[in-house]
């Protein structure tokens, strides 16, 4: 099956944000909170319900509305370097971490003031089934332009989150 460039496709985002790097972290990992500041996923709640130890291989849900659509995700943690460093994988129903649907993965460093923090934000497409590769196998004439309006909805949420995750 042809895989119209979607595999590694990547996104990033770059910027400073005027909260501090141990309260920024707190902020990120919060996974049950993420419904108050992402404009697609709705719902974040951890796996083993109660708040576990951040590790790789701790498990979380996300519930993500786009378009009229709803769908849960699982995610698994695969780095958790406080306060630098959170990255997870999307699963995708074969529910296998080395072929994941996406990575995501946030990397927190010092500002330039010691109230701000510099992020970095970024998601890799994977090689796992997704709703992306779904509409673009179900579209192959339009790929390219459907990998590139999602890439810049992609990227307009992540700057969104952060922006919202700022605010007092």
């Amino acid at each position: 099956m042809e895989d119209y460039g979607i595999t590694g496709t990547r996104v990033e985002l770059e910027t400073h944000v005027d909260v501090p790097r141990e309260r920024l972290w707190d902020l990120i990992t919060s996974v049950p909170r993420i419904g108050e500041w992402s404009p697609e996923c709705e719902h974040g709640a951890w796996v083993s319900g109660a708040e576990p130890e951040l590790k790789p291989g701790t498990r979380f849900e996300g519930r993500n509305r786009r378009e009229g659509r709803v769908w849960t995700v699982t995610c698994m943690v695969t780095e958790a370097v406080r306060p630098s460093t959170f990255a997870w994988v999307v699963l995708d129903p074969a529910d296998d971490p080395e072929r994941p649907g996406s990575t995501w993965r946030y990397d927190l460093e010092p500002g330039d003031t010691p109230d701000r923090t510099l992020v970095r934000h970024s998601f890799v497409h994977g090689p796992g089934r997704t709703g992306l590769r779904d509409m673009i196998e179900d579209n192959a004439e339009i790929a390219e332009l459907i990998l590139e309006v999602r890439k810049g909805e992609l990227l307009k949420h992540m700057q969104e989150t952060l922006d919202a995750m700022a605010r007092p």
